[in-house]
C-alpha cells in the first residue's frame, strides 16, 4: 500500500471545528447546527486541544444539576475537554497505525509536528477506500 495520510485527509478548511474559548451554549448550538455528534476543538493558535461530543455536554449537565443557562453562556468549552479522548496522529504516521486508530474513533484528528490541527481522517473514508480496493487485499 503506497497511500499515506494525505490520501485520506479532509483538510482543516473543509472540516467543521470549534475554538476552545467559545461558550458551552455556543458550542452545543454549533454542533446542533452542523448536525455532528463530535467535533474537533482547537485553540486560537490552531493547536488541536481535543474533541467534544454531545455526551460530554450531557454528562457535564448531569454532573452539575444546579447549573443555570446563564452559567453555560459564560463557561468556555475547554472546561469540558477530556485530555485522553480522540488523540491526534502526526501527519507522517504510517497508514496501518492510522487505520488502527480509526477503529477506536469515528474520525482521527491529524496534526503537524507543532500540534497544529491540519484536518481529520474519517473512518468512512478508510472503509470506502478498503471497499474500493478489496480485490487487492482478498486472497484468491
Amino acid at each position: 500500500m503506497q497511500e499515506n495520510v494525505f490520501f485520506f485527509l479532509k483538510t482543516k478548511n473543509s472540516v467543521k471545528y470549534l475554538y476552545d474559548n467559545i461558550s458551552v451554549e455556543d458550542g452545543l448550538a454549533l454542533m446542533r447546527k452542523h448536525k455532528y455528534t463530535a467535533m474537533p476543538i482547537i485553540n486560537k493558535e490552531g493547536v488541536y486541544v481535543g474533541t467534544l461530543t454531545e455526551g460530554d455536554f450531557l454528562w457535564y449537565l448531569l454532573d452539575h444539576p444546579s447549573i443555570h443557562k446563564e452559567d453555560l453562556e459564560q463557561m468556555e468549552i475547554r472546561e469540558l475537554i477530556r485530555g485522553d479522548f480522540t488523540p491526534p496522529v502526526q501527519i507522517d504516521v504510517p497508514v496501518d497505525q492510522l487505520f488502527a486508530q480509526s477503529l477506536k474513533q469515528n474520525f482521527v484528528p491529524v496534526v503537524d509536528d507543532r500540534q497544529i490541527f491540519i484536518g481529520i481522517v474519517t473512518r468512512q473514508s478508510i472503509i470506502q477506500y478498503l471497499m474500493n480496493n478489496a480485490d487487492k487485499y482478498i486472497q484468491q
